[in-house]
């Protein structure tokens, strides 16, 4: 059984959204509301579910809003954990202090990079104040890896 996967969230909890290869990120706010940082499409005004097709769209663009909904909303067909195994590694703030935070976001556009600014990004800002992703640092790893073995001469 993964850690969290049958965890009530509390404010402040990070949610995983499991995906397949991509996962999406929210933060807990309480009430079974979550804040995320949702693909924003210009051309037809509207927003677009988290996944795989939306963060292309947010490449297009390179922006992103963020949006509070409600968790069974986000979730779909898909599963979701709570996730708060950065706190291994970093103090997380207060909860008060990340939902306050996450609720005053909510609205805002913001830019987005799948690489510098993307959902899990946004999350772990509120969360511990520093933007980072696991996703990206595991995908350059095993894109490092793979450039490395693949180009060495024989």
């Amino acid at each position: 059984m993964q850690p969290g996967l049958f965890l009530k969230p509390k404010p402040g909890d990070r949610i995983e959204f499991l995906q397949g290869i991509y996962h999406h990120w929210a933060l807990y706010v309480g009430d079974g509301d979550v804040v995320h940082l949702t693909p924003y499409c210009n051309s037809s005004g509207g927003i677009l579910s988290s996944g795989i097709l939306s963060s292309m769209v947010s490449l297009t663009n390179g922006k992103a809003l963020v949006q509070k909904d409600k968790l069974s909303d986000v979730v779909g067909y898909d599963g979701w954990r709570v996730n708060n195994d950065l706190d291994k590694k970093h103090v997380p703030r207060r909860a008060e202090d990340i939902v306050t935070a996450a609720r005053h976001a909510v609205g805002r556009e913001l830019d987005y990079s799948v690489v510098t600014k993307n959902c899990e990004h946004f999350v772990n800002k509120l969360r511990y104040a520093r933007g980072e992703s696991q996703q990206v640092s595991v995908t350059r790893r095993m894109h490092t890896a793979y450039a490395y073995t693949e180009f060495q001469p024989a």
